[in-house]
């Protein structure tokens, strides 16, 4: 049998936001820990499993063609937005703090910004493809890194 290099196999591991979403789902699970059986089985497991469909969104996309990636990964981002939701509830219900919430808003905005430029690059390199380009005005992006370019999708 042939030996594999086991590190670069599965390429969206390489990807910022990839491991961004993982270090959200970890702060969320340290968030559940101490909170009570009510609050955690009502609202922080459906939390958690929406923190956790954005890291398989990317994985599960990033298998696919360039068009459909796209699909993915604005499918990250409207968990990201529910998220926020989840983020306000936890808040309302005493089990964030105000710095919880700070920590994750940001945390989640940054997400949405770099899942907002991959997807405005991915656009532009199929219309530059398609001979097709219209640069569209999209939200603002954050800069991300070549790594987060460099799949062969």
């Amino acid at each position: 049998m042939e030996e594999q290099n086991l590190t670069n196999f599965f390429r969206f591991e390489d990807l910022r936001i990839y491991n961004k979403s993982l270090d959200y789902y970890d702060w969320l699970i340290n968030k559940v820990k101490d909170i009570d059986e009510f609050n955690r089985k009502i609202l922080m497991v459906p939390f958690l499993d929406t923190a956790a469909k954005i890291s398989i969104q990317i994985a599960d996309g990033s298998a696919m063609p360039k068009t459909e990636f796209i699909e993915y990964l604005k499918y990250a981002k409207g968990l990201i937005r529910q998220c926020v939701v989840f983020t306000t509830m936890a808040q309302h219900n005493q089990i964030f703090t105000e710095q919880d919430v700070e920590q994750s808003r940001i945390t989640l905005i940054e997400m949405t910004k770099m899942l907002g430029a991959m997807i405005v690059s991915f656009q532009r390199s199929a219309h530059k493809k398609n001979g097709r380009f219209k640069p569209k005005k999209e939200e603002a992006t954050e800069e991300f890194s070549a790594v987060d370019l460099e799949f062969n999708y």
